[in-house]
């Protein structure tokens, strides 16, 4: 590991540090003890930052990071679970010059530190909210984010940028598995009488193909595929995984509505669906005025545009929209290797990006 020269940035070495410690601990989502364990260790550092620890809440079984007002007027929004197994991304903490390492650093550490940071000094109707399941869904803490969303001003997400950019567009997702039920027989001396649960699920990988559609950036994607037991029998069951992402969503009802409504091409063969629209698109209406905000805001610290993007990921700003509120994401890390082996955020750009949020915060205030 190449260690970070003290004086190279400054008054960052605290942030620094206390970063180092939030991604040295581990926190994959599925692993609730851990993300206990890294919220306990946020409050810690909320304590050493601001004054005072975070509350710890307990939603759906699930751990919540809330420091600030009970009915905030504007929500920092994060979650500091990450998609890391224990031991899967190493070394675990490094730093080379500008470039700073670490399973979760940029997907969504240093966003979380930089809201905590930004809140130095700040006096109002402001919370930061963090939860620990976003990364599987947020199916915990999803109806926690719509409630206080609703109410709220602003709702202002640290998810990391898109090289700087803000993001004023999200897709909305949905997932779903597909059960093809068949009937087993021997491949070689009777294949005729089975029902071949492979050959349905290659038909319906077809006709999924056919639901997309480039005009409102739908793509029905096929992931996870299992089909058979025994080389020598017709499969009787194949399971299909399927991610779906669209920034309208009347596009994501029209793909629900076919995938739960196939039919098998063997009429003795049957088909089970699970799952639906996960979250809504983050549409732009949602997030024009706070971004025309943030511009002005970032102008009169002296700072390049900020520019925007609509990227296909989404976060739970895609909840706090749904909600009605009014939402800015990608206000977080600047960096790149979300979910990737290369993961990283730019050290030079923590402070910056941490006195944006701060200013934007006061301003919203007024």
């Amino acid at each position: 590991m190449t260690s970070q020269n003290p004086s190279e940035y400054g008054r960052l070495t605290p942030m620094l540090a206390a970063l180092e410690a939030l991604v040295r601990c581990e926190s994959p989502t599925e692993d609730i003890d851990a993300c206990r364990n890294v919220v306990r260790l946020a409050s810690d550092i909320a304590t050493r930052v601001l004054g005072r620890p975070a509350e710890i809440k307990e939603v759906e079984g699930r751990p919540v990071f809330w420091w600030g007002a009970q009915n905030p007027e504007i929500i920092l929004l994060a979650h500091l679970d990450t998609v890391w197994p224990h031991g899967s991304y190493q070394p675990l903490w490094e730093v080379n010059g500008d470039v700073v390492r670490g399973p979760g650093v940029f997907d969504m550490k240093a966003g979380f530190l930089q809201a905590l940071y930004a809140l130095k000094g700040i006096e109002g109707s402001v919370a930061l909210v963090a939860t620990t399941d976003e990364e599987t869904g947020s199916h915990a803490s999803r109806d926690l984010i719509k409630e206080i969303s609703a109410k709220a001003k602003a709702v202002l997400v640290l998810e990391a940028s898109l090289d700087g950019k803000v993001k004023t567009g999200r897709k909305g997702t949905a997932m779903y598995q597909v059960h093809v039920h068949g009937l087993a027989s021997h491949a070689g001396l009777e294949p005729e009488k089975g029902i071949n649960a492979t050959t349905e699920i290659a038909q319906i990988i077809l006709d999924l193909a056919a639901l997309e559609n480039a005009e409102h950036g739908t793509t029905v994607v096929p992931t996870v595929l299992h089909s058979g037991k025994t080389t020598n029998t017709v499969p009787d069951h194949a399971v299909l995984d399927i991610d779906i992402r669209s920034f309208s969503i009347a596009e994501l009802e029209r793909v629900h509505n076919a995938i739960t409504h196939l039919k098998p091409k063997h009429s003795g063969a049957r088909i089970e669906v699970t799952g639906g629209i996960n979250r809504p698109p983050l549409e732009p209406s949602a997030t024009a005025a706070l971004y025309e905000r943030a511009e002005k805001v970032a102008a009169s610290l002296g700072m390049a545009p900020l520019g925007s993007a609509h990227v296909g990921g989404a976060s739970d700003g895609n909840f706090a929209a749904a909600a009605g509120a009014q939402v800015l994401d990608g206000l977080g890390a600047v960096g790149h290797g979300a979910h990737a082996p290369h993961e990283w955020v730019s050290a030079a750009s923590l402070e910056p990006r941490t006195a944006l949020l701060h200013a934007l915060i006061k301003d919203l205030l007024k």
